[in-house]
């Protein structure tokens, strides 16, 4: 039986900001992405891709936010954070895959 203080993602999403937690997540990773010195071509499409959120019309009619990104490549995340030991990046990234994937 979950903890009364505790939020239970799979009864509700209420109490969780996962849309601004996502959010400053992808902040968070566009320190490092966005630098020449730790980017790749991997990292080149991605960064395509989270310029295509919220815009369907740019995506074939598929609406892309956030945190579907980071649950799709939530281990290429994680990684890149590991790699720079990002601490506070690692520990949002661990709240959101509690709360919301």
């Amino acid at each position: 039986m979950p903890q009364e203080n505790k939020t239970d993602r799979y009864v509700s999403f209420v109490g969780i900001e996962g849309d601004q937690n996502s959010r400053e997540l992808m902040e968070m990773l566009r320190v490092h992405i966005d630098d020449p010195c730790k980017s790749n071509r991997f990292w080149e499409l991605f960064t395509e891709k989270l310029e295509r959120v919220g815009q369907p019309d740019k995506n074939g009619g598929r609406c892309l936010d956030e945190l579907f990104l980071i649950h799709s490549y939530i281990n290429n995340i994680r990684e890149l954070f590991e790699q720079y030991d990002d601490q506070p990046a690692l520990a949002l990234l661990e709240q959101i895959e509690m709360e919301s994937c």
